[in-house]
């Protein structure tokens, strides 16, 4: 874990460079003692600075203007704000467009990116490097012993493109004689008889802009994002050079971006670091009233959502995260104006410090007045004046302030893992196997499997951890992983849904898992497929067909929800409302319990759920996706006594826990409504933001769009495995 204050971090980008642009009013230097000034009024302990303005460090090919953040740097240190210095590498500058053509990305094969946006460039050419390391190098040592600066935002947002550009697929080419040796080999495992698609030599490669090859997309999305993955570490490394001990090196990742793999990314850095987007107002009232097949991109819509974004990025290292962005205002473009309602700045905030947050800083300081996004929402509106916005922030720092260390490196409870694939997610992205409305494949297939899973357990009031497959075990031995017993400890119920891409090995481990323990529920087209995305030969689940009890070769989509009931004497109470939706798998039961079935005349033939006792363990089998009605009873079977002790909560409350750095429990308690609520205390709390004793039983009260933050009084004599 890197080296970080012990307090939660609270701030915003800034951007003093544009203020000539912004503020006709007052002088540079006028604006910027105004705007420090706001932001320790505010409580803000940090801001981040340099990231976006190449073209300001080197306005012209070897011409540097290094001291203009001089300034800045010297009144947030006075003012006690620390910053974090990005480097520019993700906005390239006009001359070096110009005088090198040759870095442009091409999106397709000869489909080159037009210039004027950003990340344009192939971040691989050794063009762009040796410009990109030039300019790194007199940033980081122009700076890197200026003592308000804690640490180094490398790049920004990597990922945007999939790059075709002929360096890089010779690169891939290379990759694959390295991982394979020979033609014969590669024709072997990707199966390149299929089509007359075998290789005679090297040069028979095709590019990948027409491929309908599931073995090839497989190997060429993992190319990619190792090439930014290598990017980000090479940048990292070179900052490392000067960085003084105690700063840390971290990029800001949007977790959606086609080319993040983030627990390898993650791993080159020194902390995770995510920029969350959310809608506001609506977006976030419970009970929730976002359709099921609503798609969350690169900003999400409910309450679950955002809470499952968060424990994305916990998932990326294991550990404690930082936010390096997220709403400070309205969000996105012109046509979608929807700034907070009272309170959910600090509802957003504690959510995700009590999920692990280390840092809350948003995008940004001041709205623009000019460019692509003018009409994202700064702290400050277009005049420049504090307004509603920056009086709730400025609350939510002063709540930082007194929290302290407390609310810093917490562990967040989980009472359900979930196990999250990206590569089976990448593959799905091109060959789904479920369709949308229109009957069209649907590239968002993977979170259609998994998220009514984590959906179900939120809903259920359940708290849920992701990891990744990979951080479990790791064939390729880069991460060895927990031991199935240590896993068993630390998640007792692990859920893998949509595992499609799965090496043997793994499929083992988690046969293991359950043997030595833990609960292990298999959902949808889980160990369908080996490590080369190939269809197994053995019928599905694969390797765990004798640890779950059940096989199958027979699957089917659904067109519309189909209810499911339990069978006599199940221990799983079915709702009412309980229904299968999208998939159907043909379960043949071969020693296990049934636990629903489907009222269907057709798919009734099959069981929808089942479960068998394995070794010390359970495999858990779910053959279908479930709706949200079966996705609550199954989380609350899985789970029956959640961990954070609270129950009977009103729909719009939720209960957030976990554990200090110093043992404390932490219950971070919200109310998603304007409907004033109440809920009971199940042990003595003490309020942190307060001072206020609460006896165990007493009735706490929650106003519209409330958080409230307790620390447990007394030891609740609960074993947690950090």
């Amino acid at each position: 874990m890197a080296d970080l204050p012990a307090r939660v971090l609270f701030g915003a980008a800034y951007y003093h460079e544009y203020t000539p642009s912004y503020d006709a009013d007052l002088r540079p230097d006028e604006r910027l003692k105004t705007d420090l000034d706001l932001m320790a009024e505010a409580h803000f302990s940090v801001i981040r600075v340099g990231e976006s303005v190449w073209s300001t460090w080197e306005p012209e090919n070897g011409r540097f203007d290094l001291d203009w953040l001089q300034p800045v740097l010297d009144g947030a240190h006075e003012r006690g704000i620390s910053v974090i210095l990005g480097t520019p590498t993700y906005a390239v500058p006009p001359w070096l467009a110009r005088q090198y053509p040759e870095i442009t990305g091409e999106r397709r094969t000869g489909d080159r990116i037009g210039w004027g946006a950003r990340q344009e460039v192939d971040f691989t050419h050794p063009a762009f490097r040796f410009f990109a390391e030039r300019v790194i190098r007199k940033i980081v040592a122009r700076y890197a012993d200026h003592p308000a600066v804690i640490g180094w935002q490398v790049d920004n947002e990597p990922g945007l493109h999939l790059f075709h550009n002929h360096g890089v697929f010779q690169r891939f080419t290379d990759h694959l004689r390295e991982k394979y040796g020979d033609v014969e080999t590669l024709n072997r495992e990707w199966g390149l008889v299929y089509w007359s698609h075998r290789l005679s030599t090297w040069a028979d490669l095709w590019t990948p802009d027409g491929n309908e090859q599931p073995q090839y997309d497989v190997a060429w999305r993992e190319f990619q994002a190792r090439q930014v993955t290598e990017f980000i570490g090479w940048q990292a490394d070179i900052v490392r050079e000067y960085a003084l001990p105690g700063q840390f090196v971290t990029t800001c990742i949007s977790y959606t971006r086609q080319g993040v793999a983030d627990d390898e990314l993650s791993a080159r850095l020194d902390v995770a670091s995510g920029n969350p987007y959310y809608d506001m107002q609506d977006g976030l009232l419970l009970p929730d009233p976002t359709p099921d097949e609503h798609e969350q991109v690169w900003k999400t819509t409910g309450v679950w959502s955002m809470y499952q974004t968060a424990d994305w990025m916990f998932s990326s290292r294991q550990e404690p995260f930082l936010v390096t962005e997220t709403n400070a205002n309205s969000i996105g473009f012109c046509w979608d104006n929807r700034p907070g309602y009272d309170g959910q700045w600090r509802q957003a905030a504690w959510a995700h410090v009590a999920r692990g947050a280390r840092m809350i800083e948003y995008w940004q300081w001041q709205t623009l007045r000019f460019g692509a996004e003018t009409y994202w929402g700064g702290v400050l509106p277009h005049t420049g004046q504090p307004g509603r916005t920056y009086a709730e922030i400025a609350r939510l720092g002063a709540e930082f302030d007194r929290a302290g260390s407390l609310v810093a490196d917490l562990e967040p409870d989980a009472d359900i893992t979930v196990v999250y694939s990206t590569p089976s997610k990448w593959l799905m992205q091109k060959y789904p196997p479920l369709a949308n409305a229109a009957g069209e494949p649907d590239p968002a297939a993977y979170h259609r499997i998994l998220d009514p899973f984590y959906r179900g357990a939120f809903e259920a009031d359940r708290q849920v951890r992701i990891v990744h497959a990979r951080q479990l075990h790791d064939p390729r031995g880069e991460n060895a992983g927990p031991t199935p017993e240590e896993a068993v400890l630390r998640h007792p119920v692990l859920v893998v849904p949509a595992l499609y891409i799965a090496h043997d090995e793994l499929l083992d481990w988690l046969a293991a898992y359950a043997h030595a323990g833990g609960h292990l529920v298999l959902g949808p087209r889980t160990g369908y497929a080996d490590h080369e995305a190939r269809a197994r030969h053995e019928a599905a689940p694969g390797r765990l067909t004798e640890a779950a009890g059940v096989a199958y070769d027979e699957f089917s989509n659904l067109t519309r929800a189909v209810p499911v009931r339990a069978t006599a004497g199940s221990p799983l109470e079915v709702p009412d409302e309980a229904t299968a939706t999208h998939w159907v798998d043909g379960l043949t039961v071969t020693d296990a319990d049934v636990l629903g079935e489907y009222d269907h005349p057709h798919f009734g033939r099959w069981p929808a759920l089942t479960t068998r006792r394995h070794g010390a363990g359970r495999v858990t089998h779910v053959g279908t996706v479930p709706g949200r009605g079966l996705a609550r009873a199954l989380a609350t079977w899985l789970a029956p006594e959640p961990r954070s002790g609270w129950r009977d909560l009103p729909a719009s409350v939720t209960v957030t826990t976990g554990t200090a750095a110093d043992g404390r429990r932490l219950h971070v308690v919200h109310n998603w409504s304007f409907e004033p609520a109440r809920v009971e205390a199940p042990v003595e709390l003490t309020d942190v933001l307060d001072g206020g004793a609460l006896p165990a039983g007493t009735s706490v009260s929650l106003g519209a769009w409330d958080v409230r933050v307790f620390v447990a009084a007394t030891d609740e004599k609960e074993a947690h495995h950090r």
